[in-house]
């Protein structure tokens, strides 16, 4: 591989992750916040309303990413035209392998809020809506910043699948520098160089993660 092709496959993976992982938290937010919201220790406990975004969270969850892609050929080609072949083509059967576990991130990282700082916004006359924005989400962000982190790195994972349906990628270029040299595969430097390229990306991510986490939490005893 030209070095040209290291980086646009490392342009596919990137664009597959930040794209994919956008669209999962516009989805995956608000369900997180219903699913809080609606728990037994929630603002609006609704047994039945969580139940069913519980269902249908853990079902998504449950299903594999392969199997969700190729559900989801007839909703991508009807969207881009085509069903593979492409970076893009990745995009919607990721959306739909990642909200479901962003909601519950978000679920657990608002569980997390000490409630005595819930109950003493209600007892001030906060709307719900006052204490979801500034409350929970205000305190919870450190929390939610790892959350964040945790499933973007979840999500290029994910994009390991492209090599399947031809949708490139630093992950995809790996499986087919294998296939094309399987007696000799870990003898050529190109794999090696996307591995390291991955951990590259995987550990800017993380350590992103950690270090804004670290500024916004105020419970961190300034030194």
């Amino acid at each position: 591989m030209e070095w040209n092709e290291f980086f646009l496959a490392l342009g596919e993976t990137v664009g597959m992750t930040v794209i994919a992982t956008i669209l999962a938290y516009l989805v995956g937010m608000p369900l997180g916040i219903l699913l809080y919201m609606t728990g037994k220790k929630g603002l609006k406990p609704n047994r039945a309303l969580n139940f069913v975004i519980g269902i249908l969270v853990n079902t998504l969850r449950s299903v594999p990413c392969l199997i969700l892609i190729i559900i989801l050929i007839p909703l991508t080609r009807s969207v881009f035209g085509r069903a593979t072949g492409a970076w893009y083509t990745m995009i919607i059967p990721l959306f739909f392998a990642s909200f479901a576990y962003v909601a519950r991130v978000i679920e657990t990282s608002l569980n997390e809020v000490d409630q005595g700082v819930v109950e003493t916004a209600r007892s001030m006359g906060a709307s719900t809506f006052q204490i979801v924005w500034k409350v929970l989400l205000r305190e919870a962000r450190p929390s939610l910043v790892l959350g964040l982190s945790l499933s973007t790195i979840s999500i290029l994972g994910y994009t390991a699948f492209a090599f399947d349906f031809g949708a490139g990628g630093l992950i995809a270029r790996a499986y087919s520098i294998y296939n094309n040299h399987p007696m000799n595969y870990l003898s050529r430097p190109d794999i090696w160089v996307i591995l390291i390229l991955i951990v590259i990306v995987v550990q800017v991510i993380q350590e992103l993660g950690l270090y804004r986490s670290k500024q916004i939490d105020k419970r961190r005893i300034a030194k």
